[in-house]
């Protein structure tokens, strides 16, 4: 009996000649490339590829990946990433990027049940009683969902600049920004949500001001 996932092996044999026979040195330059400017923080989603919907190549993005891009100042997994990111390979842009139509958003908008998972969304949830008054505003219950999908990735660029590692590297002057962005399946583009900051009183100034904004 053949293996079920057999077929990867097959499409993996393949990626790898087509890469070889486009360019001969992809691998070799590929080994000594783990260089990156950009910190990827995004959703696990399996429809949001970090290094193509930006267009850079396996070696130039660091990423890290969890449920409704969440960064939490007790998850070492996340903390740890950024700390390498920061301190190791001296990235200059952190990219924070939910995306519309995303589950876990839309599981802790709706109070779905999910199991275990409902721990981890339980983040999400305060930012959304954080900003209940002005979602509730929002007649759509798909426009009320986007809207706590930008709300929650700006919200995760204010942790990410509130953590130990951003403000200790930027006391000693090294040039970070932590960017805020929201992917759209629907067309492939990305949306700035006019977040980006380079210290945590810039970060929490511009997330009141685009918080406010309809």
């Amino acid at each position: 009996m053949p293996s079920p996932i057999e077929h990867l092996f097959t499409n993996n044999k393949n990626w790898s000649e087509r890469m070889h026979a486009e360019d001969p040195e992809f691998f070799t330059r590929l080994v000594n490339q783990q260089s990156p400017e950009y910190l990827w923080i995004g959703c696990s989603d399996s429809r949001v590829p970090a290094n193509q919907v930006v267009g850079l190549a396996p070696g130039e993005v660091f990423v890290h990946r969890n449920i409704a891009n969440v960064v939490v100042h007790t998850d070492l997994n996340a903390l740890s990433v950024i700390h390498y990111a920061v301190e190791m390979l001296r990235v200059k842009h952190i990219l924070v990027v939910g995306h519309y139509g995303c589950g876990g958003v839309k599981a802790a908008m709706n109070d779905n049940r999910t199991g275990l998972t409902d721990n981890w969304l339980r983040h999400i949830q305060d930012v959304r009683d954080r900003h209940l008054d002005r979602l509730e505003r929002i007649e759509s219950p798909v426009a009320r969902a986007d809207r706590l999908c930008e709300l929650n990735a700006m919200h995760q660029v204010v942790n990410v600049c509130q953590t130990s590692v951003l403000r200790e590297a930027w006391q000693r002057g090294q040039s970070v920004t932590v960017h805020g962005w929201c992917y759209s399946l629907q067309d492939g583009l990305v949306r700035d949500l006019g977040v980006s900051a380079g210290s945590r009183e810039e970060a929490v100034e511009r997330y009141r001001d685009a918080a406010e904004r309809d």
